[in-house]
């Protein structure tokens, strides 16, 4: 079932959204070759601890981490690992959900560490707008297959890279995952209409190769995803409501840019 926010809802994750987008700022400056990836976690735990946040991620079966920190092909929901360090030209994904009153934000960033290649600073461009032409989707009337048409097509069609079927987006409120599903890819004019009050993530991955991925495990059993081809993967992720004035970001790290999406 799908839940309709109240204006008070929203606000409230809002509040948990700019917390969360807060922890992202923070990693900017910590983010470095030559640093061990577990200060990554260590800074979100201690941030989270400070302001009275939860790490949702840690509520997941098996999972006891507030961070997913995948790097270079690994797509996502990559284990921290104490001793992993940073190198230059590594391409960063920090993927959490925080809890704040109750109220779920969910976000991912990528980061490129030090001097990054060519390709690394393409399909971070190419990802990121992905996400904001799905975001500019995101208004009342549309249908959930119109954010994923968008983004698919701006990968595959126009930059020749590989949309990520496997893992989507989808609706958060006072759990992390609600209904409905928000697939980074489809068809437009299919899937469920989009109604004031909704609050959904997307967040489209994006593999310099192939759209395939391959499952691992990691030395605690936890699955993982990398690309199947050994390419560079990317994924960018905001939560946004639906609002009669148009998508709102609640976990916006960049007023400036994101002025039009705001509350």
């Amino acid at each position: 079932m799908i839940t309709i926010k109240s204006p008070r809802e929203i606000e409230k994750m809002n509040e948990a959204g700019t917390l969360l987008a807060n922890i992202h700022l923070g990693l900017r400056n910590i983010i470095k070759p030559g640093i061990d990836s577990w200060e990554i976690e260590k800074f979100t735990n201690e941030y989270c601890a400070d302001h009275g946040a939860i790490p949702s991620e840690k509520d997941v079966d098996g999972y006891h981490y507030a961070t997913c920190i995948s790097i270079n092909d690994e797509v996502a929901h990559m284990a921290p690992q104490k001793g992993r360090l940073l190198k230059n030209g590594d391409l960063v994904k920090v993927d959490m959900t925080v809890s704040l009153d109750g109220y779920q934000a969910d976000s991912c960033w990528a980061y490129a560490v030090g001097d990054v290649s060519d390709d690394v600073k393409r399909i971070m461009d190419v990802t990121r707008k992905a996400l904001y032409l799905g975001i500019d989707q995101s208004v009342i009337g549309n249908r959930i297959g119109d954010i994923g048409h968008v983004i698919q097509d701006y990968v595959e069609t126009q930059n020749h890279m590989g949309d990520v079927r496997d893992l989507i987006g989808h609706g958060i409120g006072t759990e992390m995952h609600e209904e409905p599903d928000v697939p980074a890819y489809g068809e437009a004019g299919h899937g469920i209409r989009l109604r004031e009050g909704m609050v959904i993530t997307i967040e489209p991955m994006v593999n310099l190769g192939t759209f395939e991925l391959t499952d691992k495990l990691d030395k605690d059993n936890w699955e993982y995803y990398v690309s199947a081809d050994g390419s560079l993967s990317c994924q960018y992720e905001h939560t946004l409501a639906i609002t009669k004035d148009g998508p709102k970001i609640l976990t916006s790290q960049d007023p400036d840019i994101d002025a039009k999406y705001l509350l």
